[in-house]
């Protein structure tokens, strides 16, 4: 496994929006469903967890294999942001705003939004529960709900957040601020962490870096500045080619990184950063910061650790190439919440959703599944205000490239997909159930078609 990841937000491929199907053009950008409430029945063909990426791609994709009707979508959120964004906003060149949509309006028209929590998995019976004791049985069900952040497991945190010159891009409460603190930088240390844990997008921790990099540059202030990138992994990114490319410009930019550090605590009173040393246990660092950027510990949620549907460490255990579950055959995962062995990203939730799709219409046809997902993610590595990395590979960690070019390289054009490109192919083609990943544009680009 890469070692970026398990790690869903970055979002990448590409072709155009000439691929997206006929007709999809003209359809509403906010078909209304059914008002959102508690559970309007207590039994649906499909039942999706989760109102994410997943979630709502795999709902566009099962309204049209058995109506509208009879799928239900369980999400408590009031809004689906399109996290991809947060890595412009926390840098300047993006509104929060423009990552946002009201959940009603990216739910797949009819089909039943459940507006509550799920509070228990019971797969044996074919049923889930909801709060206030709700229960709501399927035919199938279907798993996307996402991954977990935890700030709390790093002292100090969240309550650090209400001090100045300290962000984070992984949450909409928090990604503002790392904005805030990188335009009233002066001088000093600033930090950019990655955690000891899986986490989705493992790109973004260095992204902002690079970017503040840039921002710095501009505006006078680099020569003031000492960019550090605290990581807990031993290796700066897990695919070596793209690696090769990252070392470069870390080394052309004179940023630091250090390797195996983790952040244990902030003392956001004193402007201090406390690090362990993973390969010295017990041995802890502390760092003065004039900017902080946080990349939180990550985990199952809750709802899954210990579930029947979870492995020992609480992520859905499904079977890595047809996306159905280990046990339970009427059960899938999709996305940040499953022990699928590759990084996790919206790039990789837009090719499960086309896999998983194809697996649940030959298992509704009592058909063994048959298409394989080889582990496709990608990740828009932004090193600058108008350049991009763009990383793509396999479950092997190895690169499974879109277009005919060397994608080591940095280029503008990545950068305007990353950008402009790539949230219109989220909010028109993925959510709506049209676009299942980068294959049939690869195969063109092999052909030497355009």
């Amino acid at each position: 496994m890469p070692a970026i990841g398990a790690m869903s937000s970055c979002f990448s491929l590409c072709p155009g929006l000439w691929l997206l199907k006929p007709g999809m053009q003209k359809m509403s950008s906010f078909g209304l469903h059914t008002a959102a409430r508690c559970a309007a029945k207590d039994y649906y063909e499909v039942l999706v967890l989760g109102g994410g990426a997943g979630g709502i791609a795999m709902s566009a994709r099962m309204k049209r294999k058995v109506g509208a009707a009879n799928v239900a979508v369980v999400e408590p959120s009031k809004t689906h942001y399109y996290q991809p964004l947060w890595t412009l906003v926390g840098g300047g060149a993006k509104q929060l705003a423009a990552s946002a949509r009201p959940m009603g309006s990216v739910i797949p028209k009819g089909v039943e939004w459940i507006k509550s929590q799920v509070t228990a998995l019971d797969p044996d019976k074919n049923c889930v529960w909801l709060e206030n004791d709700i229960k709501v049985s399927y035919k199938y069900l279907i798993i996307a709900l996402g991954i977990s952040l935890h700030y709390e497991k790093i002292k100090g945190l969240p309550e650090g957040f209400n001090h100045p010159k300290i962000g984070s891009n992984y949450s909409a409460q928090t990604v503002e601020k790392t904005w805030k603190a990188l335009q009233d930088f002066k001088e000093g240390n600033a930090i950019f962490t990655f955690p000891n844990t899986p986490v989705k997008c493992a790109g973004a921790p260095q992204k902002i870096m690079y970017l503040s990099d840039a921002y710095l540059r501009k505006t006078g202030k680099r020569s003031k500045a000492n960019i550090m990138f605290n990581t807990s992994l031993g290796v700066i990114f897990g695919v070596k080619k793209y690696a090769d490319a990252l070392l470069e410009v870390i080394k052309e930019r004179n940023l630091a990184v250090n390797y195996k550090r983790n952040l244990i605590e902030v003392r956001a009173d004193k402007q201090e950063a406390v690090f362990e040393n993973l390969d010295k246990p017990g041995v802890t660092e502390v760092h003065q910061y004039e900017m902080l950027h946080v990349t939180p510990p990550m985990g199952p949620p809750a709802v899954l650790i210990n579930s029947p549907v979870s492995d020992a460490s609480g992520w859905v255990d499904v079977d890595k190439e047809t996306l159905q579950h280990k046990k339970y055959p009427n059960v899938f995962g999709i996305g940040d919440c499953t022990n699928l062995p590759t990084s996790k990203t919206a790039a990789a939730v837009a090719a499960q959703s086309g896999v998983l799709d194809k697996t649940i219409s030959l298992v509704m046809k009592n058909k063994l599944p048959v298409k394989k997902y080889d582990g496709y993610t990608s990740c828009p590595l932004v090193t600058g205000y108008n350049k991009v990395i763009l990383a793509e590979f396999d479950y092997n960690a190895q690169p499974l490239e879109t277009f005919p070019i060397d994608q080591s390289k940095e280029r503008t054009t990545m950068y305007l997909m990353k950008a402009d490109m790539m949230p219109l192919l989220y909010w028109n083609a993925l959510l709506k159930g049209y676009w299942g990943g980068p294959a049939p544009v690869r195969t063109l680009m092999h052909l030497g078609l355009k």
